[in-house]
């Protein structure tokens, strides 16, 4: 595939690397074994982010909205969200594209959509999914933290840290460990449930809480 930026680690199976690079067909590249994060470095248009983040800070709006989006009715499912938002269509118009994109990669007739406005950190603490494979973006505010999969030290995941902070816990060694998503960028996170991807799901965590700036985000998941 061109113009991919891969971060490659040693020939080791459970060894798994990040596939990045600013087009959408590098998602593909979630079904490789070797790989257990895909992110497409998307350039989310300025106006979009620029309303979106007046928006949010101009209505405080509690925003939590969970729900199933049809693959074969996506702008119907979609047509009552934020409708107060100036800029609505243009936002509907990339998360159905998000959507579509989703459920064509994986044949999916459905995917589960969450659309969240967020001021305190959702998961303060290094995590992975039990899922099989879940998308996130980030339309404004700080991107999701993750950590490579060499650099983890899995055993410390959960309740063996013993209590202790992830930075104290030696679940990584290093803060320079710790690569975020900027807004915008479209990342597929392969989790625990992917089939030969057992403990070696992509460890992240939402971003620390900044008092002055409101994220939005959206997650879309496998739905049976």
């Amino acid at each position: 595939m061109n113009n991919l930026s891969l971060v490659q680690h040693s020939t080791d199976e459970k060894v798994r690397h990040a596939a990045k690079a600013p087009i959408p067909t590098v998602l593909t590249e979630i079904y490789s074994d070797s790989t257990n994060m895909a992110i497409w470095q998307r350039e989310l248009c300025a106006t979009l982010r620029r309303n979106l983040a007046h928006y949010l800070q101009k209505n405080s709006p509690n925003l939590n909205l969970t729900r199933i989006i049809e693959a074969d009715a996506i702008e119907r499912d979609l047509a009552d969200i934020l409708t107060d938002f100036a800029d609505h269509e243009a936002l509907r118009a990339n998360i159905a594209e998000l959507v579509d994109m989703f459920c064509c990669l994986f044949d999916l007739p459905r995917a589960g959509l969450r659309l969240k406005v967020l001021e305190h950190a959702m998961c303060p603490r290094f995590h992975v999914d039990r899922v099989p494979c879940r998308l996130v973006t980030t339309f404004c505010g700080a991107g999701t933290q993750w950590l490579p999969q060499p650099l983890v030290n899995y055993p410390m995941l959960g309740a063996n840290n013993q209590g202790l902070k992830d930075e104290a816990s030696g679940l990584y060694q290093d803060e320079n460990d710790i690569q975020a998503l900027k807004p915008g960028d479209v990342a597929l996170l392969k989790g625990e449930l992917w089939q030969g991807n057992e403990g070696a799901g992509l460890v992240h965590r939402s971003p620390p809480a900044n008092d002055t700036e409101k994220r939005l985000l959206l997650t879309l998941d496998f739905v049976r």
